[in-house]
């Protein structure tokens, strides 16, 4: 025989009841009526099959079977307000890693794009370099990497390819007699291996002169006319130039954007779509 589930209401009730002491004062805490405390403490006695207040002139005060029974009520209470809690305020989340190259300034209206989408999604966004971000995703750390392509993976899905230069401040001026100052990213990082391997192949010296952890760093140190950069031309910082035709330096490729992801949830997936619709256009021919 399955016994009756106990009435949650009736044991907040009694609750109630025995920590003011008072039917009153309980019915006014619960926002309810003298009777209908009343009601429910009567049901659950009925259910346990022993009284659990005793009522005299001038208190109210608990049985002995009442006073056994108050710390499991209030135990359970509380075991119900967390199970409750746990479901109102878990969010689902959506891990993703965008390479640095690929996030661009127009990441804080992208961020605001998935969140209106979804305004319940968690969403955790990790910036690094191409291949760390891959290795995370292979090691499930990530649900979702958009990341410079690498030649030694096929998979992935194509957003879009990045159109380069080589971009200087207007103010900077080179020596024709020097190496060609490089700021570039520390490695690993593949748009500075193409760099450098291009630059070798047309014959031009060129030495770093600054490595930043990032391309805003990179970015600042172009603006601050320390030397040239191989920037995505919708990273390029305001005020900067291509310099790359007047110096004759080769001309760069456009670079993959890739998408990697195991995302299969609808409310993820529609988050996603909401991100790399924006690097999503055409490729070139």
């Amino acid at each position: 025989m399955v016994e009756r589930p106990l009435d949650l209401s009736a044991v907040k009730a009694f609750v109630a009841i025995a920590e003011m002491e008072s039917f009153t004062r309980a019915a006014r805490a619960m926002q309810s009526t003298q009777a209908a405390i009343s009601l429910k403490l009567q049901r659950l006695e009925t259910r346990l099959g022993c009284r659990l207040v005793e009522r005299t002139p001038r208190r109210v005060r608990l049985s002995p079977q009442g006073s056994a029974f108050l710390d499991h009520a209030v135990a359970l209470l509380d075991m119900h307000d967390r199970a409750l809690a746990s479901i109102a305020t878990r969010r689902e989340r959506l891990r993703i890693g965008i390479s640095d190259h690929v996030a661009g300034p127009e990441l804080p209206v992208l961020i605001a794009r998935m969140n209106a989408q979804d305004p319940h999604l968690l969403i955790e966004i990790r910036i690094g370099s191409s291949s760390d971000l891959l290795q995370g995703f292979d090691r499930r750390e990530l649900d979702t990497v958009i990341v410079r392509h690498h030649v030694e993976r096929d998979d992935g899905q194509l957003l879009t390819k990045d159109r380069f230069g080589w971009f200087a401040s207007p103010y900077w001026l080179h020596r024709a007699d020097e190496p060609l100052p490089i700021a570039t990213m520390a490695e690993p990082c593949g748009v500075r291996a193409l760099a450098g391997t291009l630059l070798d192949k047309a014959g031009i010296a060129w030495t770093e002169i600054f490595v930043g952890g990032g391309v805003a760093a990179v970015s600042s140190a172009v603006v601050a006319g320390v030397g040239v950069a191989a920037l995505a031309h919708r990273m390029v910082p305001f005020g900067a130039i291509d310099i790359g035709p007047r110096l004759g330096l080769p001309q760069l490729p456009r670079l993959p954007i890739m998408l990697h992801t195991r995302v299969g949830d609808d409310r993820q997936r529609a988050a996603l779509a909401a991100l790399s619709a924006a690097y999503t256009i055409a490729s070139p021919a």
